[in-house]
């Protein structure tokens, strides 16, 4: 190949790469911005106190919750698609904003599962506290949250019937026997 044709390759190249990239722009999936407090956020079923409830609005909600306060930055595609995942993930594994739906037994297990994980340190998630420093916490907000955590998780699971608890075993074991027949 002569170094025109190399040339002509490399510019087309770059102009449908560089109208890819500004049709892309156009493109952005809905926003989570449902600001209103319904009856099933947690803060309505439960009590949160003062202390704990800043904390969960500046290092949780952004995420899992129904409201989001998006950065700058999510104006940009394919960032906006990226967050977009990330919050649908997030909140397909905890709600705040949906938390009342969720049957007692996994609500206990939600609080108990998300005070482990701030503990370990794996929440917030570091990808967020990159660029939000304020979702980073302190020992004292950690324990804080942590205790608040545990306790609400300890008073609900006190509310779960024993019928519930069978169900969930029940449940996890076929989970466990699909998992085993899918590995063979």
């Amino acid at each position: 190949m002569n170094s025109f044709k190399v040339k002509s390759i490399i510019k087309r190249t770059f102009i449908v790469l560089s109208v890819a990239a500004v049709g892309i722009q156009f493109f952005h999936p809905a926003k989570n911005n449902d600001a209103t407090i319904g009856a099933n956020h947690i803060s309505k079923m439960y009590t949160v106190p003062a202390n704990v409830d800043v904390i969960l609005q500046k290092a949780c909600y952004d995420c899992h919750s129904n409201y989001t306060k998006y950065p700058w930055y999510n104006n940009i595609q394919p960032v906006n698609w990226w967050l977009n995942d990330h919050i649908v993930e997030a909140k397909d594994e905890l709600n705040f904003s949906e938390f009342g739906t969720y049957k007692l037994l996994r609500q206990s297990k939600k609080l108990k599962k998300s005070a482990k994980e701030i503990e370990e340190g794996e929440m917030p998630l570091s990808s967020y506290t990159l660029i939000h420093r304020d979702a980073i916490l302190t020992p004292e907000e950690k324990q804080a949250v942590i205790g608040w955590l545990n306790a609400l998780s300890q008073e609900i699971y006190a509310k779960v019937t024993p019928a519930e608890i069978e169900e969930d075993r029940k449940r996890q074991e076929e989970r466990k026997k699909q998992r085993e027949q899918q590995g063979k």
